[in-house]
């Protein structure tokens, strides 16, 4: 697909509330909801904030499954994870999250893409040479400006 950019205010994305849990949902589907932004997979990406003892379920709709702890500390299965920590889950498995504090995690994941992915700063593309492209569009001006920003940032060095 072409390079883009999709703006969607934050009043849009969808919030999924439970016993003492906040999920705001940024891309894809989960909980039952689905985010107003665009992606050609299927996917899920959303923050959960969680109070002590919570807990919060992430069935294996989907294939590839993580969680990211932000803040707080979070049990899984009788084990403890801390801020800074990637938890990759196996397919198929239904995982509970168990917060021993307030916790602040994200969650992502989604079905298998049809290959490998090279990444370079907001640029994602199969193939190496269309990333060397984008950057060319994105000095040169061709992607459309994020709504309500009116500073250009340049590539990283």
């Amino acid at each position: 697909m072409d390079p883009a950019f999709d703006h969607v205010d934050d009043s849009k994305l969808p919030r999924i509330a439970g016993e003492g849990n906040r999920v705001r949902l940024f891309m894809g589907s989960l909980y039952g909801e689905t985010a107003p932004t665009k992606f050609p997979w299927d996917i899920f990406y959303a923050e959960a904030v969680l109070a002590p003892s919570a807990i919060l379920p992430l069935d294996p709709a989907y294939d590839e499954r993580a969680v990211y702890v932000v803040s707080g500390e979070i049990d899984i299965a009788g084990d403890v994870f801390g801020p800074g920590r990637l938890l990759i889950f196996k397919p198929g498995v239904r995982i509970s999250i168990l917060a021993t504090s307030q916790a602040r995690i994200m969650l992502l994941g989604g079905e298998p893409m049809d290959g490998p992915r090279n990444i370079w700063w907001n640029f994602v593309s199969s193939r190496k040479e269309r990333i060397e492209q984008a950057k060319a569009e994105w000095r040169s001006g061709k992607f459309s400006s994020v709504p309500g920003e009116h500073e250009f940032i340049p590539l990283p060095e």
